[in-house]
């Protein structure tokens, strides 16, 4: 009996970004456009304690709060914890603290990077002051990190003393952020999606059937996701497949070569029990509905379907894929 050939461990770097606007209320708008004047704001509450950062809302009362307040650049630290490996848009790209910072005048910590030459330079209770970033646009980055500071400790008399009340007033208001949102990992596929990715090179699709219930899963994924037990008979579905239900994408994605607007839709392989997803073409996209036969299209050297396109049959009836919606 002849061994089977060793299988292709298939790993793909992969991201997902999310980057969202948000806009800002009157705290934030201030607190973020001070930061481009090199000024630090928090806010006031009714129990006299100082925020920072300032949020709109009292933890405790949830009331509403617009006292500002300008604190120092200068602060202590209430605890850290070192990053030896600094990652992609982090602060620093060399070694660096992570840092709890009580800025004078200041009841809460405020979270950023302390440059440090290592861990025995930096301890609870070190003054620091702000690096201000050269470019400032009104973000938190606008502090490049903390530094030791070697200066006195603020004089005594209370945190009253160390804050100045401010209007919160500037040129050039920020008024929208825009947040980034990013995860970045490398994925490895198991037996059954490998298996699955494998035959679409060959452009053939490929589920797995289940042995208790015997549905057919597209994409399979070693095991049936209602019965919980172990697929491993495959069975080759399609190629072609029916609408069961779709979406017109309005918003051109970034690095997504693709006309807007385009539709993105759920696809019933014949044969399969699970709808997978597939992008519409072929025809516009105020045409398309469900029902709609489509079969995949590979493109040159493409290791699965770039799209699908309508096929010259009718139709599916309804009672036909209602179960797949």
């Amino acid at each position: 009996m002849n061994a089977s050939p060793p299988v292709e461990t298939l790993r793909a770097p992969l991201a997902v970004e999310f980057p969202f606007t948000r806009s800002l209320g009157p705290v934030q708008s201030a607190f973020l456009t001070g930061l481009r004047h090199r000024t630090v704001l928090g806010v006031r509450t009714a129990d006299r304690e100082v925020l920072v950062p300032p949020v709109e809302y009292d933890p405790r009362t949830a009331d509403e709060i617009r006292d500002l307040v300008e604190v120092a650049a200068t602060g202590t630290v209430t605890t850290w914890a070192w990053n030896p490996s600094p990652r992609r848009f982090q602060p620093l790209d060399t070694p660096f603290a992570w840092v709890l910072v009580r800025l004078d005048g200041a009841d809460t910590a405020l979270l950023h990077a302390l440059d440090a030459p290592g861990p025995d330079h930096v301890r609870t209770g070190m003054r620091v002051r702000i690096r201000w970033a050269e470019e400032r646009t009104g973000a938190i980055t606008d502090i490049a990190c903390f530094e030791p500071d070697e200066g006195d400790r603020p004089q005594q008399g209370g945190q009253d003393a160390q804050v100045a009340p401010h209007e919160g007033r500037f040129d050039d208001m920020v008024t929208l952020l825009t947040v980034p949102a990013r995860l970045d990992y490398t994925y490895t596929p198991g037996r059954a999606p490998t298996d699955y990715l494998t035959a679409l090179a060959d452009h053939r699709t490929v589920g797995e059937r289940c042995p208790a219930c015997r549905k057919v899963y597209v994409p399979p994924r070693g095991a049936c996701p209602t019965c919980g037990v172990a697929t491993a008979e495959q069975v080759e579905v399609g190629p072609r497949g029916t609408v069961t239900t779709f979406c017109i994408v309005n918003i051109k994605a970034k690095n997504l070569d693709i006309e807007v607007p385009y539709v993105y839709a759920h696809i019933a392989l014949d044969g399969a029990d699970l709808a997978l997803h597939g992008r519409i073409a072929g025809i516009p996209y105020d045409q398309v509905r469900m029902g709609l036969r489509v079969e995949p299209v590979w493109s040159e050297g493409g290791r699965y379907p770039d799209h699908y396109r309508p096929t010259d049959e009718p139709d599916a009836d309804y009672d036909v894929y209602k179960e797949l919606i």
